[in-house]
């Protein structure tokens, strides 16, 4: 069992944090808002830390999930930065989705200072949290990755090492790639089905056993056909996803035409009041 630390309780961070306290870790645990470190603490037991470096002090490993890259720069390079409190040989793990260029100036920062950094932002959404079975896409030293995986394996099903610093954010921008295009063509398919006067449960049930079925058919297929979008991965997280992926595209030359296409149809949802709604909600725009 390791000593470890999170930082950031938000709808992801929480239940991974718990993960770890019932796999029998010891957890020291931070947020930004300190009160909702205190209920997981009053929840899970382990320690609520006042500022990242407090909850760094002392680590094995120390976990991130927080918003963007200037968050993470804030909870590992700010005044009161975790990357202050890590000892020599201890490894921090980012579960946050941000730039592959972060990713690498971390990387940089930790060994300069005698620890080491991985980059492994996370696919599954809430509920893959909740329930442990996150899908983890990494990036750094392997040596590093083998110390961590382990630990990591306490909320997820699958976790692997991509390549060097940055891979696993490169990854999990494919993952969003492929999310994108393919949410969009089933929002186009019911849509279709709808105005042709099909059963659209019973297409969906036939369609998804062959060549076209998917997770995203197997599990939003339905509320989608019923206008219910409030599954998790919110559409302001999407736009903020698709925005590193096509800054990305524009360094390393890569065409996304749909991706980009796409992005534009997620603002329109987000102007029809649709930011909190799940990626989903393509379909909604449909109908207007």
């Amino acid at each position: 069992m390791a000593k470890v630390a999170f930082l950031g309780l938000g709808v992801m961070g929480y239940p991974m944090a718990r993960h770890l306290k019932a796999k029998g870790h010891e957890v020291t645990v931070y947020n930004r808002t300190a009160a909702k470190a205190e209920q997981w603490v009053s929840e899970n037991g382990g320690r609520a830390a006042r500022t990242p470096r407090e909850a760094a002090e002392g680590q094995e490993i120390v976990f991130a999930c927080v918003g963007n890259d200037d968050d993470l720069r804030e909870v590992t390079l700010g005044p009161d930065g975790a990357f202050h409190g890590m000892g020599q040989g201890t490894v921090f793990v980012d579960h946050t989705t941000a730039s592959a260029e972060v990713a690498r100036e971390l990387h940089a920062a930790a060994k300069e200072k005698g620890f080491s950094f991985i980059d492994a932002p996370v696919s599954g959404g809430q509920a893959g949290a909740e329930n442990g079975v996150l899908t983890v896409m990494c990036g750094g030293d392997a040596d590093v990755y083998a110390k961590a995986e382990p630990v990591i394996m306490s909320f997820a099903r699958a976790s692997r090492l991509l390549g060097e610093a940055g891979a696993g954010q490169l990854t999990k921008m494919i993952n969003q790639i492929c999310i994108a295009g393919l949410v969009q063509g089933l929002a186009e398919g019911i849509h279709f089905g709808q105005k042709a006067g099909l059963d659209i449960e019973a297409v969906l049930e036939v369609i998804s056993k062959g060549a076209a079925g998917s997770w995203q058919m197997e599990n939003r297929g339905k509320t989608m056909n019923q206008g219910k979008f409030d599954f998790g991965f919110a559409v302001d997280w999407m736009r903020k996803d698709l925005s590193i992926v096509l800054g990305e595209a524009r360094k390393n030359g890569a065409s996304l035409p749909v991706t980009a296409l796409v992005d534009q149809f997620y603002a329109d949802v987000q102007k029809m009041g649709g930011k909190r709604w799940d990626t989903s909600s393509l379909i909604a725009r449909l109908g207007k």
